[in-house]
């Protein structure tokens, strides 16, 4: 009989400290990096969805997923021969208040495996209390679970550094939710979800030990981290620490370009979310951009001071890396050089996301007027409701000679098409002039800008009403929009003309309707 042949190598349980309870009792965890804890046995697991993408990443034969042990082992009802189970202590920074003590309320990390020379952490998601739990349950539901289920793989089909999804699966309990926090929870599916990544530690899991003055046990783990994650930077130092830092704010500042580039939000930006890797990492109240407006957030909890929101998510960035280089002053005791870095990346970022832009735009030289086109489209974009994928899919047909007038090359862009008219209009013919000038400049035949720019434009993203429409379906027993999707989203540059009802704006019913437009935290 097949079993599962996973090569574990475990560190993070092995070579840092752990609390010394093993209990879930909800406490204050000290001068520990972990608890060991067991995934609630859920009462009757069955498979949604697996991907066969990371089955082979990880080592494992595709139909794998058909066993007993795989739905067993990934549903948090068995746990592998030789593993500890536990949950990671961490602190943070939410909505810009320090938080204290949060953790791994309901996630479980079942063990790390070795695979062609790479390493993987295996956590899941939902699979019950644990001591930072707090007042939750430490469960998830089946429509949270989609849609991180999803995002992830598509993220990372997109170019974007991410954690992924291995598996999705319905615990079969209930779990009660209030979904909007209005005070009418009700019982939804219980689901667990497989999420998978070099390592889950996070900016939060350093700034819970200078919070508490433990500098023994930060340097035990920066030092683990650099060893196991970052082992080229060479040797713990004050000067090693540095090179951390900055390469932490390198891979952060890439991560965020590419959320600009697509359009994604996502939502809860806390320094607990923030992955010491550079990836995106908890898929909560997420969003992409439908009308682009850099005003935008799709997370209930912030809708009133829009912390989060599209524009300010390269500043969030950096203050985030502020709290960071905070929590690693005790280790280099010197403020200058961590100031340094984070000048560093107050520069860098506007140079980066230009030179992203000039790409969307099919742009391949740089020239002075080039600030000025961009941040015109900027604000043309958002006088008028402009869908941002369809946008820029479709200016990629333009031609640099303007035989076809710009407005009608981008028409199906357009929410309301009739308000492009009087000074909007020619707002709109203005930037197309602009572009068309800027395009002489460029040596690139029309077809050889379409190619390159359908290259960092994609056609799909996963549009919310696209994720609630597999999520109604699926609380129905019917997966087959979860696997359509997924599907779909392995492919976000190429044309898929079988799946072109798709490539379409937000049609009008999902405006204003849960799940689509707004989200909260609640999973």
């Amino acid at each position: 009989m097949m079993d599962i042949k996973l090569k574990i190598i475990d560190r993070f349980n092995k070579e840092l400290p752990a609390d010394t309870r093993t209990d879930t009792a909800r406490r204050q965890v000290t001068e520990a990096c972990f608890s060991f804890v067991k995934p609630k046995v859920p009462s009757n697991p069955s498979l949604v969805h697996v991907s066969p993408e990371m089955l082979t990443i990880l080592g494992l034969d595709t139909t794998i997923a058909t066993l007993e042990k795989f739905l067993n082992v990934f549903s948090g009802a068995e746990i592998l021969t030789s593993t500890q189970p536990y949950a990671m202590c961490y602190g943070g920074h939410q909505f810009g208040n320090w938080a204290g003590q949060l953790g791994d309320g309901r996630a479980i990390n079942l063990c790390e495996v070795e695979h062609l020379q790479k390493n993987w952490t295996l956590q899941l998601k939902g699979a019950g209390e644990t001591p930072y739990s707090r007042s939750a349950d430490g469960l998830a539901v089946l429509r949270s679970s989609i849609r991180e289920y999803l995002c992830s793989e598509a993220m990372h089909h997109l170019g974007i550094p991410t954690t992924r999804a291995l598996s999705l699966m319905l615990s079969g309990d209930m779990v009660l939710r209030d979904m909007l926090y209005d005070g009418n929870p009700e019982n939804e599916k219980g689901a667990i979800v497989c999420r998978v990544a070099e390592s889950f530690i996070r900016f939060g899991n350093f700034e819970i030990f200078t919070a508490r003055g433990d500098v023994k046990t930060l340097k035990k783990l920066v030092d683990f981290t650099i060893e196991h994650h970052f082992p080229h930077l060479g040797a713990p130092s004050k000067e090693t620490y540095l090179r951390f830092f900055q390469e932490v704010a390198h891979r952060s500042l890439a991560m965020v370009v590419h959320w600009q580039r697509v359009g994604f939000v996502h939502g809860v930006m806390n320094t607990d979310n923030m992955s010491i890797l550079g990836l995106t990492i908890d898929y909560g109240p997420y969003g992409w951009l439908e009308g682009y407006d850099h005003g935008w957030t799709p997370n209930t909890t912030d809708r009133t001071h829009k912390r989060y929101r599209f524009g300010a998510q390269p500043q969030i960035v950096l203050w985030n890396l502020l709290q960071l280089a905070n929590a690693l002053y005790p280790l280099i005791d010197e403020a200058e050089p961590l100031e340094k870095i984070l000048m560093e990346y107050k520069e860098a970022y506007p140079k980066a996301y230009q030179a992203m832009m000039l790409k969307k735009l099919g742009l391949k030289t740089q020239q002075q007027e080039d600030f000025g086109l961009i941040t015109d489209l900027e604000a043309v974009l958002q006088v008028s409701e402009t869908d941002m994928t369809i946008f820029f899919r479709y200016l990629a047909n333009y031609k640099k000679d303007g035989s076809i007038p710009g407005i009608e090359v981008v028409q199906e862009a357009f929410y309301f098409p009739d308000e492009i008219q009087g000074k909007v209009q020619e707002q709109w013919e203005q930037w197309f002039l602009n572009y068309s000038n800027r395009l002489q400049q460029e040596a690139l035949t029309d077809v050889q800008r379409k190619g390159g720019m359908n290259k960092v434009n994609p056609k799909y993203v996963l549009r919310n009403y696209m994720a609630q429409m597999a999520i109604d379906a699926a609380d129905t027993g019917d997966y087959t929009l979860v696997d359509e999707l997924f599907q779909l989203l392995k492919k976000p540059y190429d044309e898929q003309p079988e799946r072109e009802k798709w490539f379409a704006k937000r049609p009008d019913w999902a405006r204003h309707k849960a799940g689509c437009s707004m989200l909260s935290c609640s999973s």
